[in-house]
This record gives C-alpha cells, sequence and structure tokens, in this order.
C-alpha cells in the first residue's frame, strides 16, 4: 500500500495483518524496514562473523518467517515491510521474488537458495505467509518498484481521509469542538489541492489526515494551541521541503493555516 505522509500505512498494514489472521496476535507478525543499505544476505540468508572469529550461515527475518509458517499451515503468519521502496527489493528479494508468485507457493516449486545450508536444499514460501509492503511516493530520493516486482503485489493507493468521520472521531477521542475540526478540514483541504494542482509536486505529496489525528484518547485542553505546535513543527517544515525553492510560499502557505487562531 502506498499514498502521501501521514495517511496510515503503517497502521492499515498491521491491521490487515490481523484481519488476515483472524485475530490480534503479536506472534504470529513481524516488521521489518527497508534501507538502502540492505541486502540479501539481511533479509534471507548470509554469512555473518561469530564470536569465535569464524563466518556462519545465518537466517535472516524473511527466512525465519518461512520456517515457522512451515510448522504450523493452520495459522496465517505475516510480515510487514515497511519502506518497501526503499531499498533494491529486487536484490534483496533475490530468488524469493519468483517464490512470491500465487502459483510457485508449493514444494514443487522449490528453488536453490544462493547460500544452501546442505547440498540440494530447496525453499518455497508456504501459502499461509503473507507479505504486505508499505511505500512512499512522496520522498524524492527514492525510486519507484520494478515491474517485476509490481506485478506480484496489489497495491492500494491511501489519501488523506479528512471527513465526517475522521472529524467525529477526533471529537469523541480527544474532545475538540467540532466547528474548529470543520476548520482544520477546509485548511487542509485547501492546502492539500494546491499541493496536487502543483506540477512539481502532486498528489502523492498531499497532507495526510494521522498528522492532525491525536493520539487515541488523549484530551486536547486547547484545540488551537495543539493545530499550531502541529502546524509549526511538523507540516511547516514538510512544506518547506516541498517548496525548498519558494521558502516563500512555504511561509504563506504556513500562516495561512493558523490564521486567526
Amino acid at each position: 500500500m502506498f499514498g502521501p505522509p501521514g495517511t496510515g500505512k503503517t497502521w492499515l498494514a498491521k491491521k490487515l495483518a490481523y484481519a488476515l489472521m483472524g485475530q490480534k496476535d503479536e506472534n504470529s507478525l513481524r516488521a521489518v524496514q527497508f534501507h538502502p543499505n540492505l541486502s540479501y544476505e539481511d533479509f534471507v540468508r548470509g554469512w555473518r562473523p561469530s564470536g569465535e572469529g569464524k563466518l556462519t550461515l545465518v537466517d535472516g527475518p524473511f527466512l525465519e518467517m518461512i520456517q515457522t509458517a512451515k510448522k504450523d499451515a493452520k495459522i496465517n503468519y505475516v510480515i510487514v515491510i515497511e519502506e518497501i521502496n526503499r531499498g533494491n527489493p529486487a536484490q534483496i528479494f533475490g530468488e524469493m521474488l519468483t517464490l512470491l508468485e500465487v502459483d510457485k507457493r508449493t514444494p514443487n516449486e522449490s528453488l536453490e537458495l544462493s547460500y544452501p545450508r546442505t547440498k540440494g536444499e530447496k525453499i518455497h514460501i508456504p501459502a499461509n505467509l503473507y507479505v504486505i509492503g508499505t511505500m512512499n511516493v512522496a520522498d524524492r530520493s527514492l525510486a519507484l518498484v520494478d515491474f517485476a516486482l509490481r506485478r506480484r503485489f496489489a497495491f492500494f493507493d491511501l489519501k488523506p481521509m479528512l471527513g465526517e468521520a475522521w472529524r467525529n472521531w477526533v471529537h469523541n477521542k480527544a474532545s475538540i469542538d467540532i466547528e474548529f475540526l470543520a476548520l482544520i478540514q477546509q485548511r487542509l483541504i485547501s492546502l492539500n489541492n494546491e499541493i496536487s494542482k502543483d506540477r512539481s509536486l502532486g498528489p502523492q505529496f498531499k497532507i495526510g489526515h494521522s498528522y492532525v489525528t491525536p493520539p487515541l484518547n488523549s484530551k486536547i485542553e486547547d484545540a488551537p494551541a495543539w493545530f499550531r505546535g502541529v502546524v509549526e513543527s511538523e507540516i511547516g517544515p514538510l512544506l518547506e521541503e516541498y517548496w525548498f525553492d519558494d521558502i516563500e510560499r512555504a511561509t504563506k502557505s504556513r500562516e495561512t493555516l493558523i490564521e486567526g487562531l
């Protein structure tokens, strides 16, 4: 799943994982994050130094989840990969990229790993192991995933959800006045429309609803002060990154959000 910053990708990924399990089972869920220095040897299997000054073949988190899922086919297991496009997915997955395909989730389609433990050892990904990835497409430093990975995943585009459901949830959980939340909604939607129309940015750079969603059951005594704090410390700096070549525009947009509060 992918979307602008603040659209709840991580939150939704874990909720989806629990739905696939049929229960909230932390033992059946594992979360990892891709980064530029992550390799196949880190994620699947590779040689690592041991305390005895020798190299030891060590399984990475993905292969560990595969082995765990194989032991109990009645339970669904999920691995959540944060920022899946922050590393090089094709390099990190290796032959696992082929094994991810739906029609290759059987022992008959097993493949030999780059670093087998024994001669003839082959691995397949069991059908009860699900892989969920989150992706931020607003980061200019990140490349989009290649077609080989794209056709092995279903993609869901998350958008900012600033509407009645958001207003009611924040009002009930944080005791913020509905009229003030409507004002926040109006100003953020206006800002998001401006961001969306900017040719150098686009819809993927919109401001997500989680920026203006307080932590669960936190009571906000002074809503204007809380919102000003969010704008000054979170949204404002983000706008300065967006319009790094036009700081005046970023400053004006930030001031418009908190005008009159």
